[in-house]
């Protein structure tokens, strides 16, 4: 976690999955990443009270890097490193 202060890193890829429930964020997330290649930084926009944890427990599972996750008055922000093929 960091706090929004900090830099950014810059995204290849944004998904706003705002508005949308689990599963749907991470199955967006999943999509997208497949279309950016190994070593590319994904950024989703979240507003599910849940994705913190589920982005988590999808980055220790797929082996993809989960590089920033930023809490906002709306949702979270996460930045996803694709794994390398």
């Amino acid at each position: 976690m960091t706090d929004a202060n900090n830099a950014l890193p810059e995204a290849d890829l944004e998904v706003d999955a705002s508005g949308l429930k689990c599963p749907l964020p991470i199955l967006r997330a999943k999509k997208a990443l497949a279309q950016i290649e190994g070593g590319q930084l994904l950024k989703v926009i979240t507003t599910d009270t849940h994705a913190i944890k589920d982005f988590q427990a999808f980055a220790r599972q797929t082996g993809n890097t989960l590089e920033v996750q930023i809490e906002t008055d709306t949702g979270a922000v996460h930045y996803l490193r694709r794994r390398a093929a």
